[in-house]
Order: C-alpha cells, then sequence, then structure tokens
C-alpha cells in the first residue's frame, strides 16, 4: 500500500522507502506507548511503568534518528564523500545505541532511589490492560522489523527488532511486579524498575558493538567471498585468484578488488580483455566495484613447477592454514631466488618475521643453494 514496487529490494530507492517507512512507523507507535505509560506511571505512582515508559520514548527517538540515517544514506555521492553515504545508517545506529545507554544510566539511578526510599504503589487494572496492550504491540513491532529488515538487509532494522523483543520482556517484567506487588503487598516496583534499567543498559552496549563492527570494517561472510570466487573462477583463462578484499560503504555500495592467476604464456591482450569483462560483470549483476590485478603465471616450466609442490609441501606440513601465491624462480647458477607471497590467518601463532624465517630456513634445507625472498599476506576474508 505504501511502498511501489516493493519487491524490487535490490532497489536502493526502494529499499531507502522501506526504512524509512519502517522508521515512521516506529515513531508513532513508540510515542503512543510512552504516553498511554506515563500517564498510568505517574498516575499509579510506578517507578517501573514510568521506566518502561521513558524506554519506549528512547526508542521513539532511535526510530526518529534512523529515519534521519536513511534520509542522509540515500542521498547521492558528491565530491566530498565520492563512496556515497550509506555507512550513515550505521552512524545513526551507532547514535542510538548510545543514547539507550545513557537512559539506561539514568532510569538505574531513579530505580535504586525508589528502592532506598520505597513508595506505595496504586493498584489498577487500568495500568493492567496498558501493559498487556504494551506487550501485544511490541510484539507486533519486533516481527514488523524483522521482516522488512531481512527484506532489505538492515543491520539497524534487525538490531532494532531485536530491540523491541527486550522490550517484551522487560514489559513482562514490570507486569508481573505490579500483579505481585498487589498480591503480596510487598513493593517490588524499584526492583524491577533497576532490572528494566539494567536490561536497557545491557542492550545498548550489545547495539553499539552491532553497529561499530561495519564502521570499523568486518569481514565478508564465507557465502558472499565463495560466490565470488566461483563467478570469477567460471571465466576461461582464470587459474586462480588471491589476495581478494572487500570494502563495504553500506548497502549497495560495494567495493572490492583481487589478483587473478592467468597463464604467461597467453596474449597480454587476451587476458587483459577477460579481466576488463569480469569488472564489467561484476559491476553490472552484482554491484560490486571490482578492479582486478593480473598476476601472469609460468605454467610450461617443469623445474619451476616441480619446485613450487616441494614449497607447498614444506608449508602444508607446518600448518594447514598458510597458503601461498605468485610464486616464480629465478634460477641462477651459484644460487637461485625463490620468490612468493604467503598467506595466514591473523590469529596465527608466528608472527611475520618468525614464519619468514621458519620457511627460509626448511627451503635452505632442501637445498643450500635457494635463497628465500617471501612476503607474508594476511587473509581479509574468512576460512570457514
Amino acid at each position: 500500500m505504501f511502498i511501489k514496487d516493493y519487491q524490487n529490494t535490490s532497489n536502493f530507492r526502494v529499499r531507502d522507502r522501506f526504512g524509512k517507512f519502517a522508521s515512521i512507523i516506529g515513531i508513532a507507535s513508540n510515542l503512543f506507548l510512552f504516553l498511554i505509560k506515563i500517564i498510568a506511571g505517574m498516575v499509579f505512582n510506578s517507578i517501573s511503568i514510568i521506566a518502561d515508559a521513558i524506554n519506549n520514548l528512547s526508542d521513539s527517538g532511535s526510530s526518529l534518528i534512523t529515519l534521519i540515517g536513511f534520509i542522509i544514506s540515500g542521498k547521492p555521492a558528491d565530491a566530498n564523500h565520492p563512496y556515497g553515504h550509506k555507512r550513515m545508517e550505521y552512524v545513526s545506529g551507532l547514535i542510538v545505541s548510545i543514547i539507550i545507554v545513557v537512559l539506561g544510566l539514568q532510569l538505574t539511578i531513579s530505580s535504586v532511589s525508589k528502592i532506598i526510599n520505597p513508595e506505595e504503589t496504586i493498584f489498577s487494572m487500568v495500568s493492567v490492560v496498558i501493559l498487556v496492550i504494551s506487550i501485544l504491540i511490541k510484539l507486533w513491532q519486533s516481527l514488523f522489523y524483522r521482516k522488512i529488515g531481512k527484506m532489505i538487509n538492515s543491520t539497524t532494522l534487525m538490531a532494532t527488532s531485536i530491540d523491541s523483543r527486550n522490550d517484551i520482556l522487560s514489559t513482562s517484567a514490570v507486569l508481573i511486579a505490579v500483579i505481585i506487588t498487589h498480591l503480596t503487598g510487598f513493593n517490588l516496583d524499584g526492583y524491577i524498575g533497576t532490572v528494566v534499567a539494567l536490561f536497557i543498559l545491557v542492550s545498548g552496549v550489545g547495539l553499539i558493538k552491532e553497529t561499530i563492527n561495519p564502521l570499523l570494517g568486518i569481514a565478508p561472510t564465507k557465502e558472499f567471498v565463495d560466490s565470488i570466487y566461483e563467478k570469477i573462477l567460471s571465466y576461461d583463462g582464470i587459474i586462480g585468484l588471491h589476495d581478494l578484499t572487500v570494502h563495504n560503504y553500506g548497502e549497495g555500495q560495494c567495493f572490492a578488488s583481487v589478483h587473478c592467476e592467468m597463464s604467461a604464456e597467453n596474449d597480454i591482450m587476451v587476458s587483459h580483455d577477460v579481466i576488463d569483462n569480469i569488472e564489467r560483470d561484476f559491476l553490472r549483476e552484482e554491484s560490486i566495484n571490482l578492479v582486478i590485478h593480473l598476476d601472469p603465471v609460468v605454467t610450461n616450466d617443469i623445474r619451476t613447477n616441480r619446485l613450487r609442490e616441494e614449497v607447498e609441501f614444506i608449508l602444508a606440513n607446518l600448518s594447514q592454514e598458510i597458503g601461498i601465491h605468485d610464486f616464480r624462480v629465478v634460477w641462477g647458477r651459484s644460487h637461485s631466488n625463490l620468490i612468493f607471497d604467503v598467506v595466514i590467518p591473523f590469529d596465527s601463532k608466528w608472527s611475520d618475521d618468525e614464519l619468514v624465517k621458519l620457511i627460509s630456513d626448511r627451503i635452505y634445507e632442501l637445498n643450500p643453494t635457494f635463497h628465500s625472498v617471501i612476503t607474508v599476506d594476511h587473509d581479509y576474508v574468512p576460512s570457514n
């Protein structure tokens, strides 16, 4: 009803409309919950209901910031921001998370004060009904955000869905406290208010971690990497590839680079044409700005190929996680230089210098006339 061409979620304009629509719904529904709860909390003198109301107000503010984030992220690239504004979606999520933490701290102080200086709360079926309605609305919100978040692949909306799910638990705790206080006479108001406030704090810290990771830069998923490898290797003439790096500037703004190995015996113009076709296809079909570096590989030198196999065997005995590429040999009378790159994970038990010395020593044991020139690379994509 509200979004034209809603099935075409790969279109960034449709995606932005979804994000704005979800944000507006969040602002309206959370403001409604805040108003009915703050009135009930003040009328019936319940700090836990007031705390829950403030939580809904923060959710409304979060939706507003998310809306602003989608509006800014939808702006096209300009001279000052050549990679676009898509990461603003992550920035807005980070701002929301910080606001949640600040509110959680303030509510913790208020609730602890209510424990130290308790005040009598007034039980009313009206407050119970309000809390039940709130739980049902939050359940709908959580499912609503999750559905749209999955449709447009939005980490911000998925985090908002989790936040709404957490609100169901916190409001349920407030409801239980109201009922227990009425039935037993033991005032749980301040204690439940503290629990809700701490819950808000924990959620805020968790959301900060989730929103700050894409800003720092995270490794692409294995499925995404495998799809790139499979597509590139499907082109004629590609022997292998390595040194894949992926930079994500927000949904639909992906930049990547990779080294592709091709036979050195091929016509360079033919190989270059293949590389050009791959880059164009990735931009047109995958919306990935891919830059490929061509690595010529000697394939018809039996002596070099046999030596590479021996070096690969040495590396495999050291660790199955060590990769090798760009292997070439400069043969000489008194000595020969073995020049190659090795790829190791960031959590390797060896430092770069230790690994270079270890491999060089093993190759020297293989033949004292072999000198190793080794460059250490780190894997920027997941291996499993």
